[in-house]
């Protein structure tokens, strides 16, 4: 039989079984509007409630602050163009980085096109966010920073919660001269379930996760929204979720991602150990099996599960075919830009070469990836990418590849 080996969970997870029967009483027989006063509706209301406070629990925060949408996307277009809006400054300024999700970039571009300011900062080679640029990048208008939390295809970890202790210092003096607060947002969508997401220790005030990413439903997100934080609703209508998302709320997904997320809290120690000793195990081994191989990423600050390698001389699209055709999944970077051809913006903006952007490999583990499928991977990897060099045009010269990566300009510029 042919194997089935996936190693895509960074895109998206199976469902856990558990989370399907938590859901399934709100499909046929609770599925009253919770905004109705009779009793079937009631019901909807109490999971509603009951989820709300068990996100609110694992983040370290109030139910209120916790407002369900209808993915991660969502909840970022929320907190950015909200509190763009709600400024009513023309134009505001917000910071993110070349390095964010397309979701967080796109957010930005349509704030910029609307004439509004858009500061990227750049990251350093290993997917660090280069902070002292971050803090220079402040204007008088800023009233917004959003950095991710974890990166989505590389897998580096950024000092969120530094980030937000200086931002509150930076906030006090401004506060004293009267210029607006700057607000805090962080996409943690792929930290979920890996990291802690402890919005005090933080310091945030607005932070994104979906359930799709944590072995719950698709289409259900959560904004976290610090009390006090002033933001503009994006959907008008019947006032729901505080009137920061109108519309009726979906119950099922909703007890969904509550279940999946309590769910991966409860496993998140142990799987962790678990996946970063199988992520350095493959790390190395790719590393010292192939030759003219690239670790993309921090190489210890960085998720458990991601393993993002950029294999020279090959078209990763093409090397995604060939693993199809044996039983393995994976991805060449986001999930949400897989029809693309162009090259990672993330790998680029470690100042990687085209050649090495097509390259890339990303490898992201899960609860059911074992040893043995790593095995049988690294078995068949060398043969495959042996082949389509044998037949590449491209041929890269690592010395004037790592030269090109130290004078790779890292300075800031506009969305």
């Amino acid at each position: 039989m042919k194997k089935n080996i996936y190693l895509d969970h960074a895109a998206t997870t199976p469902t856990d079984i558990k989370v399907v029967k938590a859901m399934e009483p709100y499909w046929t027989r609770e599925f009253g509007n919770p905004s109705a006063l009779y009793s079937l509706g009631q019901k909807a209301k109490h999971a509603l409630d009951d989820s709300r406070q068990i996100v609110a629990k694992i983040f370290n925060c109030q139910p209120e602050e916790i407002i369900f949408t209808g993915g991660g996307t969502e909840s970022i277009n929320l907190a950015i163009k909200g509190v763009v809006l709600a400024s009513n400054l023309k134009p505001a300024h917000i910071i993110t980085s070349n390095f964010e999700h397309h979701a967080v970039l796109n957010a930005a571009q349509t704030l910029k096109n609307q004439g509004h300011e858009v500061s990227l900062v750049p990251v350093d080679a290993e997917g660090l966010i280069m902070v002292d640029k971050l803090w220079s990048a402040i204007k008088k208008n800023t009233v917004l920073i959003s950095i991710m939390t974890a990166n989505n295809e590389v897998g580096t970890i950024q000092p969120i919660q530094e980030i937000g202790a200086k931002l509150k210092k930076i906030n006090q003096e401004r506060k004293a001269k009267k210029l607006p607060a700057i607000y805090l947002h962080t996409d943690a969508c792929q930290a979920a379930g890996a990291l802690d997401l402890n919005v005090e220790k933080l310091h945030i005030d607005l932070m994104t996760i979906n359930g799709s990413k944590i072995y719950g439903p698709k289409g259900v997100g959560v904004l976290y929204i610090k009390r006090g934080t002033v933001l503009q609703a994006l959907i008008d209508g019947g006032g729901q979720e505080k009137n920061w998302r109108s519309g009726t709320e979906n119950v099922p997904g909703i007890v969904g991602l509550a279940t999946a997320l309590k769910i991966a809290d409860s496993k998140k120690e142990s799987e962790n150990k678990r996946l970063t000793i199988l992520r350095d195990w493959l790390i190395k081994k790719i590393l010292t099996t192939i030759p003219k191989t690239l670790l993309n990423g921090h190489a210890q600050k960085r998720l458990p599960n991601n393993i993002n390698i950029s294999i020279l001389d090959i078209e990763g699209e093409a090397l995604l075919l060939y693993l199809d055709a044996i039983g393995i999944q994976a991805s060449t970077g986001s999930a949400c830009t897989a029809q693309d051809l162009e090259p990672s913006h993330v790998i680029r903006a470690l100042g990687r070469p085209y050649e090495a952007a097509h390259g890339s490999l990303r490898l992201t583990l899960g609860r059911s990836t074992t040893k043995n499928d790593l095995i049988y991977l690294t078995k068949k990897l060398p043969s495959i990418v042996k082949k389509l060099r044998q037949t590449s045009p491209v041929s890269v010269n690592m010395d004037t590849l790592h030269s090109s990566i130290k004078k790779y300009p890292r300075e800031i510029t506009s969305a």
